[in-house]
C-alpha cells in the first residue's frame, strides 16, 4: 500500500509552477523524477522536491492538474504542507498574470511584496495615437 498523499491544485502550468519554486528558493528537478516515499517506494513526477531525509515532495499531472505528492508522514519543510502549498500557488498565479498580460502586450510597472504576504502588481501598456 503507497504512503503517498495526493494533494489537488489549480496548477496547471509548468513554466510558471517551477519559476514560483525558484522565487521562493525551493531547489527543484523537472523530468521524469522519481519521488521517494516510505521504505523505498517511488513515484513518478514531473518535478521533484528533494528533501534531506530522503522523502522528496513532487508535482504529478493528472491529465487537468498538477497534484502535490508526498509522504506526509515525513514532511520536513519549515511550514506545514497547506502553507507550502499556499506561498507556491500565490507565486505560481503571479506569474500567469505576468505571462498573460504580457501575451496582450502588458509590462510589469510595479510588483509589491505587502507586509500581510499579498503581491501587488501593476502593468501596463503603452499605446500609440496616430
Amino acid at each position: 500500500m503507497s504512503h503517498f498523499s495526493q494533494i489537488k491544485t489549480q496548477i496547471r502550468n509548468l513554466t510558471s509552477l517551477t519559476a514560483a519554486l525558484t522565487d521562493l528558493g525551493i531547489d527543484w528537478k523537472s523530468g521524469s523524477e522519481a519521488v521517494r516515499g516510505y521504505q523505498g517506494q517511488t513515484c513518478s513526477a514531473e518535478v521533484a522536491i528533494e528533501q534531506s531525509n530522503g522523502y522528496d515532495i513532487g508535482f504529478v499531472w493528472n491529465g487537468q492538474e498538477y497534484e502535490l505528492v508526498a509522504d506526509l508522514q515525513f514532511w520536513q519543510q519549515s511550514v506545514p504542507v497547506e502553507r507550502f502549498l499556499s506561498k507556491i500557488t500565490q507565486r505560481y498565479a503571479c506569474h500567469t498574470v505576468i505571462n498573460e498580460t504580457a501575451k496582450q502586450g502588458f509590462q510589469v510597472a510595479e510588483q509589491q511584496q505587502n507586509q500581510d504576504g499579498s503581491i501587488r502588481l501593476v502593468v501596463q501598456r503603452w499605446s500609440r495615437n496616430g
